[in-house]
């Protein structure tokens, strides 16, 4: 490979070789401008400690009326349509204190350690349902038949999404994460007027789930229309997209190693650490989302002007080797790997970081433990990499069960 591509973040065969490419970056320009998309200029942020500072500067703004404004700019100045995704719009991921504080407490109760606890039943019965339906002797695509339906079954539920619309949701979903503005849009158009549609059902008819209690409000509070479907679109999207490829990413280097994967079958106390080790070695989301600097700043020497659009590379900084030691090794025993980035950090931290736990742990261990013989299918230079500037999923990952 080219040095001019190795060294490019998303540019050139960045997608197949992120890993290599951020740990270069890190080394040798750890405060990176490059560009996203073809058309939007952005300042990434990489090493372990700027990262931290990042996540909780108030310098570094997530307010989407500011963020929205300077996407509209750069993409009218390319020639582009000014239309943007529907993850743009006001909702817990982007705003600033107090307005975050007032969504994320009303949010709140929806992810609670106790009700994430009363879902674990109903995820445990869909993970067993969905290994039962794995072919009994070929390769099947783990993404497509497992880590995909789990977690986007368990957040509509949650949310209150009818069955017979699972399907929609998962189309649209997957074309907003994918970058490619001929699809993005018009799954966003159709996934805001999706939800507005449901709003107003859950209003005339509510249930017992998260979108009636959200579209109820509170004696005190309640959401306007605006915010129900950006927190709608948070909340289906980021919910299920994330623990996707979290577990796709653990089952992917967990499977590498016939040897490691048969160690935990022995050994299941060690199961919750190596997911851990696994997220902070290759991370389920590459990059934190948009933020904007409303003045100058300075991380590692370089300054950022005002109006940057700033992104903080979560991959990259799992792997600071100032932080961890040999970070580019996997190792399951390592102590420290809960200190990883992956969810985020402050007062943005992920509020579904205990769901996601939770139905990585249950489908680890279910499919350990029913298919310990199981094998890649695929040399894992060709696992096909996600082309998103923010998630870093696996797009297909085959697996041969191996069952006796």
């Amino acid at each position: 490979m080219q040095s001019d591509t190795y060294g490019r973040l998303f540019e050139g065969d960045y997608w197949q070789h992120a890993l290599e490419v951020g740990d270069r970056v890190r080394a040798v320009e750890p405060v990176h401008r490059t560009e996203v998309g073809g058309y939007l200029p952005v300042t990434v942020i990489s090493r372990y400690s700027d990262a931290r500072r990042a996540l909780t500067d108030p310098r570094l703004s997530k307010d989407s009326g500011r963020i929205r404004s300077a996407m509209e700019r750069h993409l009218r100045a390319a020639g582009l349509s000014t239309e943007l995704s529907g993850m743009f719009q006001p909702h817990l991921l982007f705003q600033d204190a107090p307005a975050h504080g007032r969504l994320r407490r009303l949010l709140a109760d929806g992810f609670t350690r106790s009700r994430i606890e009363q879902l674990r039943p109903r995820v445990l019965e869909l993970t067993r349902t969905l290994i039962d339906a794995f072919p009994a002797d070929e390769p099947f695509d783990l993404v497509d038949r497992f880590a995909f339906p789990l977690p986007l079954t368990v957040i509509c539920e949650l949310m209150g999404v009818p069955a017979q619309d699972h399907a929609a949701l998962r189309d649209w979903t997957a074309a907003l994460m994918g970058d490619v503005p001929e699809l993005l849009l018009p799954s966003s158009r159709a996934m805001s007027a999706y939800f507005a549609e449901l709003i107003r059902s859950k209003r005339k008819h509510p249930g017992d789930d998260l979108l009636s209690a959200l579209a109820r409000g509170s004696a005190t509070d309640r959401l306007d229309d605006e915010e129900l479907i950006g927190t709608a679109f948070l909340i289906v999207v980021a919910g299920h997209e994330t623990s996707t490829n979290a577990i796709a990413k653990v089952v992917r280097w967990l499977l590498a190693d016939p040897a490691l994967w048969r160690h935990l079958a022995e050994n299941p106390h060690k199961i919750t650490q190596a997911i851990e080790e696994v997220w902070r070695f290759d991370s389920p989301i590459r990059m934190a989302s948009h933020r904007i600097t409303t003045t100058p700043v300075v991380y590692s020497g370089v300054e950022i002007p005002s109006g940057e659009i700033v992104l903080v590379s979560l991959m990259s900084a799992n792997r600071d080797p100032e932080v961890f030691s040999d970070p580019t090794t996997l190792r399951i025993e390592r102590e420290d790997a809960r200190r990883h980035l992956s969810f985020g950090y402050g007062m943005h931290h992920c509020l579904g970081a205990p769901l996601g736990r939770m139905e990585a742990e249950l489908a680890l261990r279910q499919l350990i433990d029913r298919l310990p013989h199981a094998r890649l299918a695929v040399d894992p230079e060709l696992i096909p990499a996600q082309r998103s500037a923010i998630m870093a999923g696996i797009e297909e990952l085959l697996v041969h069960p191996h069952r006796p």
